[in-house]
């Protein structure tokens, strides 16, 4: 299928590695010229390079904390009029409920709800007069079912969804979509590294996972950059205000 945004301009965050990266491949396989960024600048020149190799598109990268106005400033100036904004973010580490403190659930309110909505007051307005935005948001699908350990960060995320329901409906006439994705459980890194304790070892760990899950494996990078890419398209300019679950079957709910 032909997305329809060859030539449009996307930034798409934290897109070194894992589904951040699957999205800013797709974006680029459909014909976009892509921003990635990432912390580790080592790598994410690394991925960009890859990028490039593989689809032929313009690929810049912006290393940097996107937690630091200034890194946010030049994401805007390598492409000062994005039509596509994908918003992704590193969650917090694991933590028992009493052991929390104030402020990692202030450092998690800025990096997944208060650095994402900065972003969008950036570049929405832009995409209203140019009549044609897509922001997807990349959250977890512990918002829509908590995971004990992960409190802050699905405090924090489901804030980011409540928070741009109604700018959601705001700019829908303007052709400018907002939506998240709810990853469940994906063959990624941070997957990896947190199965890395288990006795039995990554694969041991990883396969006791999947059989959790009702589609018995874990999700593909590449299925998430996929939807990522829909969303993203002329084709979803209908979708809005939506959260997208993504986890395999593992929700078990009706709605």
């Amino acid at each position: 299928m032909d997305l329809g945004i060859a030539g449009r301009g996307a930034i798409v965050c934290a897109s070194s590695k894992g589904l951040g990266r699957a999205c800013a491949m797709e974006l680029a396989r459909a014909g976009c010229r892509v921003v990635v960024n990432g912390r580790d600048a080592i790598r994410l020149e690394a991925t960009a390079a890859e990028i490039r190799a593989a689809t032929g598109a313009e690929v810049i990268a912006v290393a940097g904390d996107l937690g630091d106005a200034r890194v946010r400033d030049v994401l805007l100036e390598a492409c000062p009029t994005p039509d596509i904004l994908v918003n992704n973010n590193g969650g917090p580490p694991r933590a028992e409920f009493e052991k929390i403190t104030r402020e990692q659930i202030l450092n998690g309110i800025e990096a997944n709800m208060l650095t994402p909505i900065a972003l969008i007051q950036r570049v929405a307005p832009g995409m209203a007069e140019r009549r044609f935005g897509r922001i997807i948001n990349i959250t977890s699908a512990s918002v829509r079912a908590p995971i004990a350990g992960l409190d802050v960060s699905s405090g924090a995320r489901a804030g980011l969804t409540a928070f741009l329901a109604s700018a959601a409906r705001l700019y829908a006439k303007d052709n400018v979509t907002i939506n998240s994705i709810q990853p469940g459980m994906f063959d990624t890194d941070r997957v990896r590294e947190t199965a890395a304790g288990h006795p039995g070892g990554v694969d041991a760990a990883l396969a006791a996972r999947a059989a959790t899950v009702p589609a018995r494996r874990l999700g593909s990078p590449a299925e998430f950059g996929a939807l990522c890419a829909f969303l993203a398209s002329a084709h979803a300019g209908y979708i809005t205000g939506q959260n997208v679950l993504i986890d395999g079957g593992v929700f078990p709910g009706a709605f």
